[in-house]
């Protein structure tokens, strides 16, 4: 298994990132425009369309284009775990569907004071192509680094403003 982690600080209270983790909004608002990602559905743990929160039970359907080259790749999250502490939150998504084999990203925050907060991403992943793509697999870090870069540059910028 391949692992990817990668970590920002962010000059915003774990109650403010937490609370903008916890949506599709959330999750379109950090991907870059080159993914061309689209939610086509949101369910809650209960089947309930578009819930306020993503909750342990949830699942994203969303489906991507890279560069804008077809076809629209489908990606389907389970939301399989979320905690929420006094200092520290987390939660886990595991792709049910889409491009790559395995897919698990955890997501961790943690409270370094009132108004700073620990973004921590930790994947999770087996490449596409079996043995080739196992054999590439320490590459595809490569690969996650500017969509992550992305993500917690997007993270600061909105938060933080």
């Amino acid at each position: 298994m391949n692992v990817y982690e990668r970590q920002v600080r962010v000059e915003a209270p774990l109650s403010e990132v937490w609370k903008f983790h916890a949506t599709g909004d959330g999750l379109v608002a950090l991907t870059p425009d080159w993914m061309n990602i689209r939610i086509e559905a949101e369910r809650g743990p209960d089947g309930e369309p578009n819930p306020e929160e993503l909750t342990a039970g949830s699942v994203v359907e969303s489906s991507i284009k890279p560069f804008g080259v077809p076809p629209r790749q489908r990606w389907v999250s389970n939301i399989v775990a979320r905690e929420e502490g006094e200092d520290e939150a987390m939660f886990r998504d595991v792709m049910e569907e889409g491009p790559f084999p395995h897919w698990e990203h955890t997501h961790t925050f943690r409270a370094l004071s009132d108004r700073e907060t620990l973004v921590h991403d930790h994947v999770e992943f087996e490449l596409p192509g079996g043995p080739l793509g196992q054999a590439l697999g320490p590459f595809g870090c490569l690969g996650m680094e500017p969509m992550f870069r992305y993500r917690h540059q997007q993270t600061k910028e909105l938060l933080e403003g």
